[in-house]
């Protein structure tokens, strides 16, 4: 006679089989993420059953077709400015021959070039948010922010009460958070902003307002934007957060990556937090509305660099930040240089920086030798190590280093959200600044320098020395990378 756990197993057997059918022919799942499931799901049935429910499951149909509904084009919005076609012969100023076919496969992927943008990099939190609170009082319209972790610390609070005093003031105010990212700040703290006269979305809120209850916990918006009276954007890696201003101890030095840019390309990053809001508020206006509430004003020339900002997320069909960087990558004639917390490529990305590397590209991946993560850090190393077989130079940096960053030959360099991950490329909601400009490669060739001498080239003599349960377990973390 069979026993109730006989039972169990074969039902929960059952279901995770179809589960697999429903991943190979409905969802099509790349290969290796239903290799992976398929391993858990058969070690370990019961819990990989719970485990997909909670992280496997991908946005639902209605999900996705309500997101694309309310999304904007970025083109519908440049056709309906007056004036932007006075930036259009200038446009490609400043890019090289070689780039236009990345400048087109932007275009493509519905990113406008334009010129005429002033950008300032930030290395530190610090320097950063003392900037933001500056811009966000000098508000005379509106205010625009989204992040994927706002905390209530003190960080936290010195930004939400400017933003409270702004909105009392008369400035239209809205604020997106991220129910995971943001998951330890209450939401009386969010009602403040309310009460003052502010607007509050939660992206991905909770079923039934249960923090522990998210039926698309696995799908973040980690963006950081900030855009103040449609001319000033911020966007990049630092969170508002006290850890990202480089107080924890255990976290230290913090080095991150943040940019401010005036100029037109902020229409993008504009662009990018209406749809979000549209998603989010559930709201539903033309495009010349927001024209003529004043969130894309008169272009004007601030600085020299060219700019297409790129979006990404599980909503797309095609990862268009990955296969921006894919193309980046392939198509450079002298250096690529990579900063990011995480490193775990896909196959084509992987084959990507091979090809770089023995087309004679000097490629340098920077990570972080103290992790904030250790099992994804675990996969990482184990990829890390595929890269100094391949001959790309790979570095620690002494401390964290949360920036994401891709600096190719001497006119290119990408800034913002994007981790060089599978979950940043295909499962969350991000975006990047492709900056054209031979004076911000430059600068952050500069930084980049400085960076490798706090941090430690690394050879195989590094992976040889780790003890056999670091090589195992590196090994079983990259089978199941994809899962992350």
């Amino acid at each position: 006679m069979l026993n109730w756990f006989t039972i169990l197993i074969t039902c929960v057997g059952c279901i995770n089989f179809l589960l697999l059918i429903f991943m190979v022919f409905l969802e099509k799942r790349k290969p290796q993420t239903i290799i992976a499931w398929l391993t858990v799901m058969t070690f370990l049935p019961i819990l990989g059953f719970l485990l997909y429910i909670i992280f496997g499951s991908g946005l639902s149909v209605r999900t996705r077709r309500m997101m694309r509904k309310k999304a904007i084009s970025e083109k519908d919005i440049i056709k309906n400015i007056k004036g932007i076609q006075t930036l259009g012969q200038a446009r490609l100023n400043g890019i090289l021959v070689e780039d236009k076919e990345l400048v087109t496969l932007c275009y493509n992927f519905g990113s406008y070039p334009i010129p005429g943008n002033d950008i300032k990099i930030y290395t530190n939190g610090i320097d950063k948010i003392n900037d933001l609170k500056k811009d966000l009082l000098l508000a005379k319209k509106s205010i625009n922010i989204e992040y994927y972790i706002f905390a209530k610390d003190k960080v936290g609070k010195e930004i939400m009460d400017i933003l409270c005093q702004k909105a009392k003031e008369g400035i239209d105010v809205k604020l997106i958070y991220d129910s995971v990212g943001s998951r330890k700040a209450p939401r009386r703290f969010f009602n403040k902003l309310k009460k003052a006269g502010g607007k509050v979305g939660e992206f991905f809120p909770p079923f039934m307002h249960i923090r522990l209850i998210n039926l698309k916990l696995n799908y973040r918006n980690h963006r950081k934007i900030v855009v103040i009276d449609g001319k000033i954007g911020y966007t990049g890696g630092i969170n508002i957060r006290d850890d990202h201003m480089g107080k924890d101890k255990k976290l230290q030095p913090w080095r991150d990556t943040h940019l401010r840019m005036e100029g037109s390309g902020v229409y993008a990053l504009q662009n990018i937090f209406i749809d979000d809001w549209r998603y989010t508020a559930k709201e539903d206006k033309p495009v010349m509305q927001y024209i003529e509430e004043g969130l894309f004003p008169s272009p004007t020339i601030n600085g020299e660099a060219t700019v297409q900002v790129l979006s990404s997320g599980p909503d797309c069909v095609v990862q268009k930040i990955k296969e921006t960087y894919v193309k980046m990558i392939t198509d450079a004639h002298e250096r690529v240089y990579i900063q990011t917390p995480y490193f775990i490529p896909d196959d084509v990305f992987v084959s990507a920086l091979r090809i770089a590397v023995k087309s004679g590209v000097d490629v340098k991946i920077m990570v972080p030798a103290i992790p904030d993560k250790k099992t994804v850090y675990l996969a990482t190393l184990s990829y890390l190590k595929e890269m100094v077989e391949m001959g790309a130079k790979v570095y620690l940096y002494n401390g964290f280093l949360h920036s994401k960053t891709l600096l190719v030959d001497n006119n290119k360099v990408s800034i913002g959200s994007c981790n060089m991950d599978n979950r940043s490329f295909g499962l969350n909601f991000e975006d990047t600044v492709l900056i054209y400009s031979k004076k911000i490669n430059k600068e952050y060739s500069a930084i980049f320098n400085k960076d490798e001498k706090c941090s430690q080239q690394i050879t195989i003599k590094f992976f040889k020395k780790k003890k056999w349960l670091t090589k195992f377990l590196q090994a079983i973390m990259r089978l199941l990378s994809s899962l992350f």
